[in-house]
């Protein structure tokens, strides 16, 4: 059994569609997805707002790297072009955790880097996992609490908008 914690973000077009599109393309492995929320951008901070989203999927028969270009083929249909790192874009599709492994592959880094420090995918990952914990680092709710508070108030739910 392959269980993957995937982020979803979108910061260009239409990003609702965006993380539609990414949703309905993961629909068949679906176990859980989070609640759609307004963030500030990250990284680059000259940039629109994002709307972000956290899903569960299982596969038995994907690995770590099966759901790595799982992502990129979703970003790739939405039309995302890597110009800037932490740039904008049409879809980002983060493998955040897969099972219990460890990967220090620079194209694969497992869990993901940052996890930790962003509340942009806390506050969502616990919307469908309230007892989550990220290997390595402990529960997620601990980890969310210790961030600043201006972290934690920037990540709004938007409840006019479904996955």
């Amino acid at each position: 059994m392959s269980r993957a914690v995937l982020s979803l973000g979108s910061n260009l077009g239409d990003r609702h569609g965006f993380l539609r599109l990414a949703v309905d393309g993961l629909r068949d492995r679906l176990v859980a997805v989070s609640g759609v929320y307004e963030t500030k951008a990250w990284g680059v901070e000259d940039q629109p707002d994002y709307l972000n989203a956290v899903c569960v999927v299982d596969d038995p028969d994907r690995d770590h790297w099966a759901w790595l270009r799982a992502g990129q083929a979703l970003e790739q249909a939405a039309g995302r072009v890597r110009e800037l790192r932490w740039g904008p874009r049409t879809l980002d599709v983060d493998v955040v955790t897969v099972d219990a492994v460890r990967s220090a592959d620079p194209e694969l880094l497992l869990p993901h880097p940052g996890t930790a420090d962003r509340a942009t995918v806390l506050v969502p990952w616990l919307d469908i996992e309230p007892d989550a914990v990220l290997l390595d680092r402990g529960p997620v709710r601990a980890l969310l609490e210790a961030l600043p508070a201006t972290d934690r108030e920037g990540v709004t739910l938007r409840p006019d908008l479904a996955l």
